[in-house]
Order: C-alpha cells, then structure tokens, then sequence
C-alpha cells in the first residue's frame, strides 16, 4: 500500500495519478485528493486501483445518495458534485477534439444539464436467481463483473419504477420459470409505464394470472419478449397502444415502441432539441437532411421550420414509425428514406440531392462514411450530436482539415447524470465566400 495525488479524471470517471512511471487509475478518486490505493490489476504501463484510505479529500466530493453505490455499475460519479461532474465532461469532450481531432471550437457552448435524480425512463434490470442461496436478484450488474447487485431501489429511476423493485423481485421468485427470465426492460412514457419480461420458455398459468395481477395492481403494462426485439408482444393489457414523449416548445407528441430507440432523459432532451435547432437556423426556404433520425426526435422539430426535410435512417421500422409520428403530429414537410449511412460514399450521398443544412446524430461508432461522402454542394452548416466524444473527434478533424468546414462550437450534454457518459453537441459552418 501507497499514497499518490490524483491528477484529473478519466473518460470512465477514474482518477488518474503516476507512479514510478506507470499510469494508476483509481476507482472513486478525485483530482487534488492524496489517496493511499491498493492495485487489482497490473499491466506493463498501467495499474488499476481502489481507494484503501482517503488522506486529503477533494472540495467537490459528495456523499452518494444511493446505498448501492460503489457496487452497482449502474453510476460511476455520484462521489462527485454536480457542477464538478458537468465540468468533467467538458473537459473529456475538449480534450477529445483536440488530442483526437486536432481541432478546437471557436466557442465552448454552456453544458446542458438538468435534473440528477430520477431521470432515467429507459433502463435494462439483469435478473437472476441464486440457487444456493434460494434467492432472486434484480438490478444492474456489478461493477468490473457479470453478477447482479442486489438492490430495492435505484435512485436514477423514477420514483414510482424504484419502488416496484421489491414487488418485482417478489413477483418473478414465484414464477416457474424464474430462472429462466434474464432481464427486464423499463420504458417509461409521459402518461404510462411498461415494462418487457425477456422469457427463455413459456409462463404457465398461474404465472400468467400472477403477472396480469400485478400489472393491474401497480397500473403497470406488461409486455413480453420470448425471442429477439421482434418478438416483443403485450401481454397486458393485450391491446396496448405506444407509449409518448412530448417536445412542448414545439407541438410534438412521439409515440414510440417499448423496443424503439429513445433518450432515456426527457427533460434533457427537450433541452437538447431546443439547442439543436438554434444551432441549425432552419428556415422556410431550406432543405435539411437529418441522418439517423429514428422517430424523427429532430425532424419534426426542424420541419415545424417550415423547412423541407428529410430523414434518413438505417431500419425500416423506424422510418414507418417516423412516417407515422409526421402524419400524427400533422407535419406534410417531412419525408423518410430508408438507407444504410454506413454505407454512404459520395456517389450516393449526391444523389439524395442538394441539403442546404444538415443534422448528423449517429451511434456510437459516429458517422465517417458520411462526412467522407460529402463533395459538391456540401451543406452550408452541420450540427452534429454526439453520443461518443473520440468518435465526433475523429469525425471532426475530417470535416475541418479534408472539408473546408469551420468547428464554430462544441459543449457538452449531460444526459445521464452521475455516470461517465459523455454526449455533446456541436456546430460546422463552412467559410462565408467575400
């Protein structure tokens, strides 16, 4: 055992200190604190390490207000205040864009934030039973492991989801087949929650009166999901209609399927369309694509413009869910495509046809093919939301140093509170000709 000084974060919520040449990575230690740590893991350049005592502890640490913190994997900074941790992210997304990308924005944008507690509406709880001990888990995995903390309540749930825990826990230990059920998905919608039962075999009866009580008990719809995401059915009630999210500021209501790609951050998101579409400056007169556009959570609020837009997206099911959302929010300036952006090369790009503006809101693995495809008449402006910061990095010192575009700004969105998730937004603009 030793002491050490932390010196930053990283990208996972660690401190980071050096020892006789190696990198130590510290579970739950902040910059400035002085530690003594004891190492896990050792490797030639690096060693990871937890906290054996805490020697000079760090203005900005907070007490956790989850009992399960530090077990379950679900959080990784709730040891950190909230203003400390949205400053954490920018730092991670600056250092990105630069170390990365080689770029730097002409302006830092101020971080989006919002609530810290209660806020998560899509989640997956692992479920497993302990035949040894006779017991039944549900919650998020460990941390570093596949084991399911044991937990009765999650503070980044919604109140009324974190208290069903016990209930459920209950619910499925008297099934038949209760080891045979390995997960359940919470999907929360603005006026009703569901959850998805994955089953590996059929109920029996009495599991199907006790899960059909329970969801009338708890006003809860109950789906099931006995396959892949394409087998997911309600069980009840049996004819279940989709659950919505709102976009108030601009007339949206989105229904969306409990398998549908959604933020899991409803007031986040509303404050991150908000900054998108002041970003972008859409007006009647344009033609915006908006890439990877899913239900449409920006296409609708960009045609609300007047704009003429069009979605594109990789799955089939999402473009008819994004048809129906335009058609059920009253909104004729919006069309779909269904297309594979990564598989996007200039030819095809150019035959979608000339976008005066572009909105890009990839996955993880962000959009390169996209950004590579972009030749005559590129779009005058790109804002690009980010779920990955090397990715929109890598992506940037491509539009900046291959493709004329200036990176106007960048900042951080904390859509997930308390773990190290980073996502951000930021804004192209190609040079102005004199």
């Amino acid at each position: 055992m030793s002491s050490i000084k932390i010196e930053s974060l990283d990208h996972e919520g660690r401190g980071v200190a050096h020892c006789a040449g190696k990198a130590v990575f510290v579970e739950g230690a902040l910059p400035g604190e002085i530690v003594d740590y004891s190492v896990f893991k050792k490797k030639p350049k690096v060693e990871f390490a937890n906290i054996s005592k805490l020697i000079r502890e760090s203005p900005h640490r907070a007490t956790p207000k989850c009992a399960y913190f530090g077990i379950c994997g679900g959080c990784s900074m709730q040891h950190l205040d909230a203003a400390s941790q949205v400053a954490a992210k920018q730092r991670v997304l600056e250092d990105a864009l630069w170390h990365i990308g080689r770029v730097k924005p002409g302006v830092i944008l101020p971080a989006i934030h919002g609530p810290y507690w209660e806020y998560r509406h899509r989640a997956r709880l692992s479920v497993r039973y302990v035949e040894k001990k006779k017991k039944l888990l549900v919650g998020f995995n460990e941390k570093r492991t596949r084991y399911v903390t044991d937990m009765d309540s999650c503070k980044v749930l919604p109140r009324r989801i974190s208290q069903l825990i016990p209930s459920l826990k209950a619910l499925i230990g008297g099934f038949s087949i209760k080891s045979r059920l390995p997960q359940v998905e919470i999907a929360v919608g603005e006026d009703a929650d569901l959850l998805v039962f994955r089953i590996l075999e059929a109920l029996n009866d009495a599991d199907e009166a006790a899960l059909r009580e329970f969801s009338i008990r708890h006003s809860i719809r109950i789906f099931l999901q006995p396959k892949g995401v394409d087998s997911i059915y309600p069980f009840h009630p049996a004819e279940s209609g989709p659950l919505h999210y709102a976009l108030p500021e601009f007339g949206i209501s989105m229904p969306f399927q409990p398998s549908d790609f959604t933020q899991v951050n409803f007031a986040i998101n509303r404050a991150l369309v908000r900054r998108a579409i002041s970003l972008l400056r859409p007006s009647h007169h344009d033609r915006i694509a908006d890439l990877f556009c899913g239900l449409g959570n920006f296409t609708l609020p960009i045609a609300k413009s007047g704009a003429q837009v069009v979605g594109i997206e990789g799955s089939a099911s999402l473009v008819r869910r994004a048809q129906e959302n335009a058609a059920k929010n009253g909104i004729k300036n919006a069309n779909f495509i269904e297309a594979d952006l990564f598989r996007m090369d200039a030819q095809r790009f150019d035959a979608l046809g000339r976008f005066d503006k572009m909105l890009i809101d990839p996955p993880r693995a962000g959009a390169a093919e996209v950004v590579e495809a972009i030749g005559k008449n590129p779009p005058s402006r790109i804002v690009y939301v980010s779920c990955d910061p090397a990715t929109l990095a890598r992506d940037a010192n491509t539009l900046v140093n291959s493709k004329g575009y200036d990176l106007q700004a960048a900042g951080a969105v904390n859509m997930f509170p308390h773990t190290s998730h980073v996502e951000s937004i930021a804004l192209f603009t190609l040079p102005e000709v004199p």
